[in-house]
């Protein structure tokens, strides 16, 4: 096989050693749809770097467009969170946690002299962003990654809603996650993230921006390649299983996938447990999302898996990126596979 760096795409018909394969229906001939077209369709947008397609298992199509290549490490950006919700649901199931009605003041000490209504923040809030702690995302990002001390500096936020009700859309309430997870685990989060998530899917995890007192972002910065990001997509798909091996418990995959709460944006875009949900082409995604356009959508119904890595320079906003790829990704990914 030949893989150029050039706008055409590599066509894979062989799974990749680490995928999961799902089994094969009796009398079913496993034939790979024709992607051609998203390939060509994929050399049009500018910011894409990769887009990697998995169906049933199987890598049907791979392709770099030229800033990007297999062994190229994406800024995977707020994909992150999605990531960070996946080492809380493993924490917790293995006793770590004590489950996502916890409040969060056990792990934090310095919410000790806060106002009651911060202490009563609980992991689940957290998850959901709706902690109902003012933002440090958009306008008030710049300050939060200067201060001292970001965990702290999240916390002092002042409450803009009751905790557990409105999404708040928030880095900060994810890196606080992070931070519980250090405390919880006595490992760094890039160390547990290591043993607990990517040692058992066979990948290596690259150490990641952490913030002045050490602790790992955990709602951004995370970095990994576009077949990483594969193996997570496929872990979700499977419901928390690969390789022979439940990494992630099936009921924690279930419930980030199912939604909480909405888009303040976007009413049609979902959030369940640092993943979101939207309906693409009429097939409902579960997907981790990062700035500029960076995807690890799982399509269970079709048992399908889409990985978008792109240019991080610029918002998906720009000359109407993402509305250029979820056309693409519904007419010449899910509409092919929908029919073969």
């Amino acid at each position: 096989m030949v893989q150029s760096k050039s706008a055409r795409s590599t066509l894979m018909t062989a799974a990749a050693l680490w995928l999961a394969t799902a089994p094969p229906v009796p009398g079913q001939v496993r034939s790979a749809p024709d992607l051609s077209s998203a390939a060509t369709a994929s050399a049009e947008l500018d910011q894409l770097h990769s887009l990697l397609v998995s169906w049933r298992g199987e890598l049907v199509l791979e392709h770099y467009a030229p800033k990007g290549s297999r062994g190229r490490l994406a800024n995977i950006k707020s994909a992150s969170k999605s990531i960070i919700s996946t080492l809380v649901g493993i924490a917790i199931a293995r006793g770590l946690l004590q489950g996502v009605d916890e409040p969060i003041a056990t792990y934090l000490p310095q919410l000790a002299r806060a106002p009651a209504a911060k202490r009563a923040i609980t992991i689940e809030d957290l998850l959901t962003m709706r902690s109902g702690l003012e933002s440090t995302s958009g306008g008030n990002y710049g300050p939060w990654v200067r201060s001292r001390n970001w965990v702290q500096y999240a916390l002092d936020r002042p409450l803009v809603s009751e905790p557990g009700t409105t999404m708040e859309y928030s880095t900060g309430t994810s890196h606080i996650l992070s931070a519980i997870l250090t405390r919880a685990t006595k490992r760094s989060t890039w160390q547990f993230a290591q043993e607990a998530l990517a040692k058992p899917l066979g990948i290596p995890l690259a150490r990641w921006t952490r913030d002045p007192q050490g602790i790992y972002f955990g709602g951004n910065e995370m970095l990994m390649t576009p077949a990483q990001m594969l193996a997570v997509g496929e872990l979700y798909l499977n419901r928390g299983r690969s390789r022979n091996r439940q990494i992630v418990p099936a009921a924690w995959v279930d419930e980030s996938c199912r939604p909480r709460t909405r888009s303040a944006w976007d009413p049609s875009r979902e959030y369940g447990y640092g993943w979101w949900i939207q309906e693409i082409a009429g097939h409902r995604a579960c997907f981790a999302w990062g700035y500029g356009g960076q995807y690890i959508f799982t399509f269970r119904d079709l048992d399908l898996v889409v990985v978008v890595t792109s240019s991080t320079v610029a918002s998906e906003e720009r000359h109407g990126y993402r509305r250029r790829l979820f056309s693409l990704i519904g007419q010449h990914v899910l509409d092919p596979i929908a029919g073969a």
